[in-house]
C-alpha cells in the first residue's frame, strides 16, 4: 500500500452512561496511504465523527492505537498538527469582514505569509470573490472558505468531515471540485460523507464503515469489483411476466424504467431461462456496481447483524 498517513489499530470508543455502556467505534483498523483522496463512508451515526475526533486529539479513545505520519497520537499530537488542517466543525469568521480580510487575520495569527492567502484563494476558487464580505457568502462560499483557512498552514493532511452537508448541487460541485484539485496537487485527503455518488467522483481509495465496525478498506476500484453478485440490465417486451419466469428460476429481478435489472452472475442463465418459456431479449447490458451499490449491500449486512445480535 506503500507509505501510510493514517493507522489506527484496535481503535475503540465506549461511553457510560446511567443504562450503560454504548460502543461508539468497535475496534476499527483504519489504514489511509498517501496522496490522493481518501473516502471514509458510513451512514450518519456509524461513528465516522467519533473516529476522526480521536484521531486529532478532540476526544480520547477507551482503546488502541493510533498513529499520524508514523508518530503515535495522540502522545505526539503536537508534532505532527502543523502538517494538519481539518474541518470537521463550523469554522468562525467574522460577518461583516471579507473572505481575504479574515483569511489575512488568521494567517498573521499563525505566522504564515500573506501570500499563503492567494494560494488558498485561488486554490478553492474563491478568487474574485475574496473581497465580498463573509455574510453575503453562499453556504457552499462558506465551506470552500473554511477549506481555504485550513491551507493557510500548507498541510500534507486535509480531514473533511461531511463537508457538503446541506448545500444545494451547485455547493456541492463547488466542494466536489475543490477536493479534487486538492487530492491531485499531493495532499492527502481524508473525506469523510454519506453521499457515495459524489465520494466516487473524486476519491482513489475509501474505507466503509458500519455501526462502528469496519466493513471493507481498499482501492475505489477493488472495492468495485470485487464481491457482490453482477447485474445487468434486460430489456425485454413484457418485464412483469419476465420477472415472473425469473424469479420461478430463483433469479432476483428489480423492475427499471427500460425493463428489469437481474442479479446473477451467468449471463448465459438469464437468456436461457426466459428463452424456454417463450420471451426473447432486445437487450442484455452488463451493470457496472458503483460506490452506493456497494454501501448498501455492506451495511445492510451490518444491520441484519445488530438485529440478529450476532457479532462482527
Amino acid at each position: 500500500m506503500g507509505e501510510l498517513v493514517i493507522e489506527a489499530t484496535g481503535l475503540r470508543k465506549e461511553y457510560r452512561g446511567r443504562r450503560g455502556t454504548r460502543v461508539a467505534v468497535h475496534d476499527l483498523d483504519l489504514a489511509v496511504p498517501a496522496g490522493g483522496v481518501h473516502g471514509f463512508l458510513g451512514p450518519n451515526g456509524s461513528g465516522k465523527t467519533t473516529t476522526i475526533r480521536m484521531l486529532l486529539g478532540l476526544a480520547r479513545a477507551t482503546r488502541g492505537e493510533m498513529r499520524l505520519f508514523g508518530r503515535p497520537v495522540p502522545q505526539l499530537l503536537p508534532e505532527v498538527a502543523p502538517r494538519i488542517g481539518a474541518v470537521v466543525e463550523s469554522p468562525k469568521f467574522s460577518p461583516t469582514f471579507t473572505g481575504r480580510r479574515n483569511l489575512l487575520l488568521l494567517s498573521r495569527s499563525i505566522g504564515a505569509p500573506d501570500s499563503r492567502v492567494d494560494a488558498a484563494l485561488a486554490t478553492v476558487g474563491l478568487t474574485g470573490r475574496d473581497g465580498d464580505r463573509y455574510k453575503s457568502y453562499s453556504l457552499g462560499m462558506k465551506q470552500r472558505l473554511a477549506i481555504a483557512a485550513t491551507l493557510l498552514k500548507d498541510p500534507q493532511l486535509l480531514v473533511l468531515d461531511e463537508p457538503t452537508n446541506g448545500l444545494d448541487p451547485a455547493g456541492i460541485r463547488e466542494i466536489r471540485e475543490t477536493i479534487r484539485t486538492l487530492g491531485e496537487s499531493g495532499v492527502t485527503v481524508l473525506l469523510s460523507s454519506h453521499i457515495l455518488g459524489e465520494v466516487q467522483q473524486v476519491c482513489t481509495s475509501a474505507t466503509i464503515i458500519g455501526r462502528g465496525r469496519l466493513l471493507a478498506s481498499g482501492p475505489v476500484e477493488q472495492l468495485l469489483d470485487g464481491g457482490g453478485t453482477a447485474a445487468y440490465a434486460v430489456t425485454v417486451p413484457d418485464p412483469a411476466h419476465a420477472a415472473e419466469v425469473l424469479a420461478t428460476a430463483g433469479l432476483r429481478s428489480t423492475p427499471t424504467p427500460e425493463g428489469l435489472r437481474v442479479e446473477s452472475d451467468d449471463p448465459g442463465r438469464v437468456s436461457r431461462t426466459l428463452g424456454e418459456a417463450g420471451i426473447w431479449l432486445t437487450g442484455l447490458v452488463p451493470l457496472r456496481r458503483d460506490l452506493e451499490s456497494v454501501f448498501l449491500e455492506l451495511t445492510a449486512g451490518e444491520a441484519l447483524r445488530h438485529e440478529t445480535g450476532e457479532e462482527a
